[in-house]
């Protein structure tokens, strides 16, 4: 796998979309490639941004997530939200290199997915193109952040071995590869954390990856972002605390 970071302007919020941020920072694309793009970029580009000090940060948390705990139940004031079915920090919203802003979330990260696939298939005559946008999270028993997926195209988001003999004979039972989550982890560590400024990254020499010329159908996006609380694995864990019911009203299959 081949992991390029692409350098850009330092993008601000009513300036330029997202589409004219790719066009001047793409000069050609093959087949058989991924691009990547930090959600945070994707979100200034659609001007989701508000000012700080114009609202109450604990209120925008809640306006923003679809559940969410008090910040009294973490030890750090770490605001536990799920947002888009993802397990994240405050909803998504971030403060770092945001020029005194609160940068929310893509508002349908899902959809500008599909809607940068279906672009750079169109400009680069492309039929196996990929596309993810992505944030970076924590884990549980984990220093650091990893690299998560909130939309993804053009490919199979995970690889099922699930039926299919192991080296010696024994069917797996359980096992799926998440392809988008180890992309993005990937290129969330070469886009960084602090002032590299590459929000755009682009995935090559991809064997592992099945690409589809389409986006990702009902059934697939279900098959890869969880439904529900109960259905996780972690559900024991999510389901030992009272989760509110944020404001966020759902704009894409869930």
């Amino acid at each position: 796998m081949l992991v390029k970071p692409i350098k850009t302007r330092r993008v601000l919020p009513e300036t330029l979309n997202i589409y004219q941020l790719l066009d001047e920072s793409l000069t050609g694309l093959s087949e058989d490639c991924v691009i990547a793009l930090s959600s945070k970029v994707v979100a200034v580009c659609e001007n989701r941004v508000v000012p700080i000090g114009s609202v109450d940060k604990e209120d925008l948390i809640r306006r923003e997530a679809d559940y969410y705990l008090p910040i009294e139940v973490g030890k750090y004031g770490y605001h536990f939200t799920i947002t888009h079915n993802t397990m994240i920090s405050a909803a998504g919203i971030d403060e770092s290199n945001a020029g005194g802003n609160y940068i929310l979330w893509p508002a349908n990260p899902q959809e500008t997915a599909n809607n940068v696939r279906a672009y750079l298939a169109n400009k680069f005559s492309l039929k196996r193109v990929g596309v993810i946008i992505i944030d970076s999270s924590c884990m549980m028993l984990r220093y650091g952040t990893l690299g998560i997926v909130i939309g993804h195209s053009g490919f199979r988001a995970i690889n099922d071995y699930r039926g299919t003999p192991d080296l010696f004979g024994r069917p797996f039972l359980i096992s799926q590869a998440s392809v988008g989550g180890g992309l993005a982890a990937a290129a969330n560590l070469v886009m960084g954390e602090g002032t590299e400024q590459t929000p755009i990254v682009l995935l090559e020499d991809l064997p592992f990856v099945h690409f589809q010329d389409r986006d990702p159908n009902l059934e697939e996006l279900k098959g890869f972002y969880l439904g529900t609380k109960d259905e996780d694995l972690f559900a024991p864990f999510l389901n030992r605390v009272e989760w509110l019911k944020g404001g966020r009203k759902p704009t894409t299959p869930e």
